[in-house]
């Protein structure tokens, strides 16, 4: 009984992923979407905006936390700068690898 608790309770590893997914997304809605692709097959409002699909296959997504951190500066002067706290950047690498994932199949 108590394993089958553990498969479908309230802290399954599946669920809490599933909600960092969803807090990844949020986080792209609010702040990615203006010039960004946030989804698997929708296209970029700003053409020299990357999909957020695509970024898993352009750099390693770990290395985008420090980006995050600091405030992502771009060639271009469209990207505003941001700067993330580490559970919102933990949410939004995980949204942005499981996009690349998908994509990548």
């Amino acid at each position: 009984m108590a394993a089958l608790l553990g498969m479908v309770g309230p802290f399954s590893p599946a669920l809490a992923q599933e909600k960092l997914l969803e807090r990844g997304r949020d986080l792209a809605e609010q702040h990615c979407v203006r010039c960004h692709a946030i989804g698997h097959e929708d296209e970029s409002r700003l053409p020299q905006a990357p999909p957020l699909r695509e970024l898993r296959s352009r750099y390693p997504v770990e290395n985008l936390a420090e980006a995050f951190a600091e405030g992502i500066v771009t060639a271009h002067p469209a990207m505003p700068e941001f700067s993330f706290e580490t559970p919102q950047i933990e949410a939004l690498l995980a949204y942005i690898d499981n996009l690349g994932k998908a994509e990548q199949r």
